[in-house]
């Protein structure tokens, strides 16, 4: 188990109350992200306006508004985020992003 259940259902539920959230994109997501064919750059910051829980394979899941100019809708790990340090649930997020990575690095042979 990579995850440990008590602190994403903590961190689930804390992240709900304070949604919609800013957020920025890491440079790898946004390099994912940009298609060659697309009319509008990917900015560097984004709204989270939903989170869920995808189990140990996708940990918590954010989906992203990019602005008008993406229609589609845009979901990530939330270990491919960064939040404004002032917010209260940075430090919360940030444990929640170490645990999973030093798992999943574990966790590969």
């Amino acid at each position: 188990m990579i995850d440990k259940p008590e602190q994403v259902e903590r961190l689930l539920a804390k992240l709900t109350e304070v949604l919609p959230v800013l957020a920025r994109i890491t440079p790898e997501l946004a390099a994912t992200l940009q298609r060659p064919d697309a009319v509008a750059a990917i900015p560097p910051t984004c709204s989270v306006t939903s989170v869920a829980y995808a189990g140990d394979e996708g940990g918590i899941m954010c989906k992203l508004d990019l602005g008008p100019e993406h229609e589609n809708p845009v979901y990530t790990s939330i270990t491919h985020l960064r939040f404004d340090p002032r917010l209260s649930l940075t430090r919360d997020i940030a444990a929640y992003q170490k645990h999973r990575v030093k798992r999943i690095r574990r966790s590969r042979p």
